[in-house]
C-alpha cells in the first residue's frame, strides 16, 4: 500500500481520537494515583507494575494482566481470546468504564472465565496502542480511549471499539463468547483480514525518482493548508481545537523564509487566542490538552507534559520573532507550572495531571464569583472583569472558567488604569487564588517518567534559555539530560522508555531515540559542550543499526530486538507530537552538517522524498516534515564562534529567531572539522558559513547577523 493510502486512511485520525468520549463527568476518579486503601477485596497481576494507570486497575475484580510475552503465551496455552484494554492515567472516560464495568463483579466473571484480559498504558506502550488503534481505524473508521480490542490468543484483532456502558460491553462479550463456541473459524477469518490490512499499511515503498526541493513546493503546501486555518480565532477550522505546536512552528519557519505575512498572522492569532482562552491556566500556568469548543474557552482539563513542552518551545520562538510580552509571560508561567507540579527532585519530568478531581472534571480549576470575592477580600471587581467572571457563572453549575477577551492596553484604557496598577491587581489576585487553589483536592499525578517526553521538555527549557538568557532554564535542561544519561541511556546506546521508582522496564521506541538525539543537539548549541553533540551522533548510529529499514528508507518504530508484535510498524504522520521518522530525518540532516556526513544528509533527503507527495496534499499532517524540507530548500548557516567571548556572542545571536542557523564553537577550535583553523589569538571571531564555505570572518554578532540577513536565507 502506498504512503498516500496511509494518509488517506488516517487523515481523520487526529479528530476522531480527540472527540472520542470526552464530555461527561466521572464519579469514580480518585485524586492521588499512588494512594490506595489499605485493604482490598481484589488484587490482580497489575499490582506489581509501576505505571499509575495500570495501578489504578490493580484491585479490579477483572484478572488483568500486563502486556508481555508471558501473557500472550498464557492465552495461547489456555486457548483463550484476549481482551486488550488500552488507556492512560489522565483519561476521563477510562475512569468511567472502569467504574461501570471493570469494577463490576458480573462483568469480571465473564471476562475472567472466557478471556485473558490485558491492560495497557498507551503512554508506556505506544507500539501496542498504535497497532490496535490502526485496527480500530480499519474496522470502524474512528478511535479513541479507552480502546477496547478483542483478539485471538496470538494478538491478532477481530473487534475494536472505545468506551462502552456496562450493558453494551456485556452484550459484546457474550456475543463473541457464543460465536467463538459456535463458529470460531469466522473469528479467525476476520482476524486474518484485519491483520493483513494493518501489515499493508507498513509497506512503504522507497521513492527512487529524485525530487527537487524548492520554495515553490513549500508554497504549494502552505496554499493547501491556508483554507484550514481559522484566522479569526486561531488554530484550524474545527469544532474542537488542539494546539498542535508543530504546525505553528512550521508556519514561523515558513514566514522566516518567505516573509509571507499571513503565515505569521496565523501563528499570532493562534498563540494569542490560546493564551487568552480557558485552555490556558491563568493562575498556575500551563495548557490543558485541548479545547472542547472552537473558541479555546472550555478545556478538557488534563495537562500533559508533551503539550506544555512543545508550547513553551513555540512561545519562546514566537517571542524571538515578535517580542510580544504575552508570549514571554506564557513561557515563564508555564515553566513555573512544570517546575512546581511536574518535576521530580532528581530533575525528571512527570507525565500528566488528571482532568478530574473529587469525581468532577475541571473542579480544581473553576471558581464561583462568590469564591473569588471571598478570597480577594471583596476587592475583586477589576480581577473578575479582566477574567470575564460572571455572577451566575460563565460555564456550568454557576462556575467560571477564567479567560481573557481584551488586551492589557485595551483594558487599561477602558478602566483608566496605569499598567502598573493593573499588573499589581492581577498579581495579587492570582497569588491569593493560586494559594487557595492548592488547598483543594489536587488532580491526580501520573508520575511515570517517559524518555521522549522528557527530551521534549529539555528542548523547551533550552528554547526558553536561548530567548531569555535565564541560567536556571539551562540548569533544568542539563539536570534532566544528566538524569537520562544516568538512568535510561546505556553505555552501548540502548535507551529505555520509562522510569519510575528507580526502575526501567520497557525498551525504547524510535521517538525516545529521536527526541533525545534532538535534545542533545540543542544542548550542544546552548553550551558548546561537544560531549552532547558526539553523544547525539553515537545515538543516531545506534538507531540506524537497530531501527532502519533499507527497503523503505524509513525507520521502524520498534527496536529489531524488541519487536514482538504481529507487525513491525513505522510512525510517519506528524500529529500532536511530531512523528519519530520526521524528527529522525531532521536529526540526520543537522548532524550531517555538523560532521560533514553526506550519507546522513542523503538519507534525510530520501526520507523526505518518500513523503513529498503527501506533504503537499496533507501538510497539516506533515508539519515537521515540512520543516525538514525548509532546511533543505534553504540549508542552515553554520556559524562558528571561536574565542574567549564566544558565550556573549552566542547569547546575542540567540535572542533572534534564526531557525536555519546552527551554532558551534568555544574558546578554542574544538574537534569539529568546521572549527579547525578558525582560532585567532586575542579576539573572538565569527564565521558565517554554508555547506562549509565561509564568508569573511567578523568580530561582532551584529556583523554576523548582517551577513546572514544579506543572504536572504540563501548563499
Amino acid at each position: 500500500m502506498k504512503l498516500s493510502s496511509i494518509a488517506g486512511i488516517f487523515l481523520a485520525i487526529f479528530l476522531s481520537l480527540s472527540c472520542a468520549n470526552e464530555s461527561k463527568n466521572n464519579s469514580s476518579s480518585e485524586n492521588q494515583l499512588d494512594k490506595e486503601p489499605e485493604e482490598h477485596e481484589f488484587t490482580n497481576m497489575l499490582v506489581n507494575e509501576t505505571s499509575p494507570y495500570l495501578l489504578q486497575h490493580a484491585h479490579n475484580p477483572v484478572n488483568w494482566h500486563p502486556w508481555s510475552e508471558e501473557t500472550i503465551s498464557k492465552a495461547k496455552e489456555e486457548n483463550k481470546l484476549l481482551v486488550i484494554s488500552i488507556g492512560y492515567a489522565a483519561c476521563h472516560w477510562c475512569h468511567v468504564m472502569e467504574e461501570e464495568s471493570f469494577e463490576d463483579p458480573e462483568v469480571a466473571e465473564i471476562m475472567n472465565k472466557n478471556f485473558i484480559s490485558v491492560k495497557v498504558d498507551r503512554e508506556e506502550r505506544p507500539d501496542v496502542d498504535n497497532l490496535y488503534m490502526n485496527a480500530a481505524q480499519l474496522m470502524t473508521g474512528s478511535g479513541g480511549w479507552p480502546l477496547n480490542v478483542l483478539a485471538l490468543p496470538d494478538g491478532k484483532p477481530f473487534y475494536a471499539g472505545t468506551y462502552y456502558p456496562k450493558e453494551d460491553w456485556l452484550k459484546i462479550l457474550k456475543h463473541f463468547v457464543k460465536l467463538n463456541k459456535d463458529d470460531p473459524s469466522s473469528i479467525v477469518e476476520q482476524a486474518e483480514k484485519i491483520t493483513e490490512g494493518i501489515q499493508s499499511l507498513e509497506q512503504i515503498p522507497i521513492v527512487k525518482k529524485e525530487t527537487a526541493f524548492s520554495l515553490d513546493e513549500l508554497e504549494t503546501a502552505y496554499t493547501q493548508l491556508k483554507p484550514k486555518i481559522d484566522f479569526e480565532k486561531g488554530g484550524k477550522v474545527e469544532t474542537q481545537k488542539f494546539p498542535v505546536a508543530g504546525l505553528w512552528k512550521f508556519l514561523l519557519h515558513y514566514n522566516y523564509l518567505t516573509d509571507d505575512a499571513s503565515a505569521l498572522e496565523a501563528v499570532n492569532v493562534t498563540l494569542e487566542n490560546m493564551a487568552f482562552g480557558g485552555l490556558y491556566d491563568h493562575l498556575g500556568g500551563g495548557f490543558a490538552r485541548y479545547s472542547t469548543d472552537e473558541d479555546w474557552f472550555v478545556p478538557h482539563f488534563e495537562k500533559m507534559l508533551y503539550d506544555n513542552a512543545q508550547l513553551i518551545e513555540l512561545y519562546s520562538q514566537a517571542w524571538q520573532k515578535t517580542r510580544n510580552p504575552l508570549y514571554k509571560q506564557v513561557v515563564y508561567e508555564s515553566l513555573d507550572f512544570v517546575e512546581r507540579e511536574l518535576t521530580a527532585k532528581n530533575g525528571a519530568f512527570f507525565s500528566s495531571l488528571d482532568a478530574d478531581t473529587d469525581g468532577e472534571e475541571g473542579k480544581f480549576y473553576v471558581w464561583t464569583a462568590d469564591e473569588i470575592d471571598t478570597h480577594l477580600d471583596g476587592d475583586s471587581s477589576i480581577f473578575k472583569e479582566y477574567y470575564n467572571v460572571e455572577e451566575d457563572g460563565n460555564w456550568e453549575d454557576e462556575k467560571n472558567i477564567l479567560h481573557r477577551e481584551k488586551t492589557d492596553k485595551a483594558f487599561i484604557e477602558e478602566h483608566s488604569l496605569s499598567s502598573k496598577e493593573l499588573k499589581g491587581i492581577l498579581s495579587d489576585g492570582k497569588n491569593k487564588l493560586l494559594k487557595e487553589r492548592q488547598k483543594r483536592t489536587l488532580p491526580a499525578l501520573d508520575d511515570k517518567v517517559l524518555t521522549s517526553w522528557n527530551a521534549l521538555m529539555i528542548k523547551a527549557y533550552l528554547n526558553a534559555y536561548k530567548a531569555f538568557d535565564e541560567k536556571r532554564f539551562l540548569d533544568a535542561a542539563l539536570k534532566n539530560a544528566s538524569f537520562l544519561n544516568e538512568n535510561v541511556i546505556a553505555e552501548n546506546g540502548a535507551v529505555t522508555r520509562n522510569y519510575k521508582n528507580g526502575e526501567t522496564s520497557i525498551p525504547g521506541f524510535l521517538d525516545d531515540y529521536a527526541f533525545v538525539i534532538s535534545a542533545f543537539i540543542d544542548l550542544y548549541q546552548a553550551t558548546f559542550d561537544e560531549k552532547w553533540l558526539f553523544q547525539a551522533r553515537d545515538l543516531t548510529n545506534y538507531t540506524k543499526e537497530h531501527f532502519f529499514d533499507p527497503s523503505s528508507g524509513m525507520f521502524y518504530y520498534t527496536h529489531d530486538d524488541h519487536s514482538g508484535l504481529i507487525t513491525r510498524q513505522k510512525e510517519i504522520l506528524d500529529n500532536v507530537i511530531p512523528s519519530s521518522n520526521s524528527e529522525m530525518a531532521k536529526n540526520l540532516l543537522i548532524l550531517g552538517h555538523y560532521f560533514y556526513d553526506s550519507e546522513n544528509k542523503d538519507l534525510a533527503k530520501q526520507m523526505l522524498q518518500n513523503v513529498q507527495k503527501d506533504l503537499k496534499e496533507y501538510p497539516d499532517f506533515y508539519a515537521n516534515w515540512a520543516i525538514v524540507e525548509a532546511l533543505l530548500v534553504k540549508p542552515p548557516f553554520e556559524v562558528a564562534i571561536v574565542g574567549d567571548d564566544f558565550n556573549s556572542v552566542k547569547k546575542e545571536l540567540n535572542r533572534d529567531y534564526l531557525p536555519n542557523v546552527l551554532l558551534m564553537g568555544g574558546k578554542q577550535e574544538g574537534n569539529l572539522e568546521l572549527l579547525k583553523g578558525k582560532f585567532i589569538e586575542g579576539q573572538t571571531t565569527i564565521y558565517v558559513c554554508k555547506d562549509h564555505v565561509c564568508k569573511f570572518p567578523v568580530t561582532t554578532a551584529g556583523e554576523a547577523l548582517q551577513q546572514i540577513n544579506e543572504s536572504g536565507g540563501f548563499w
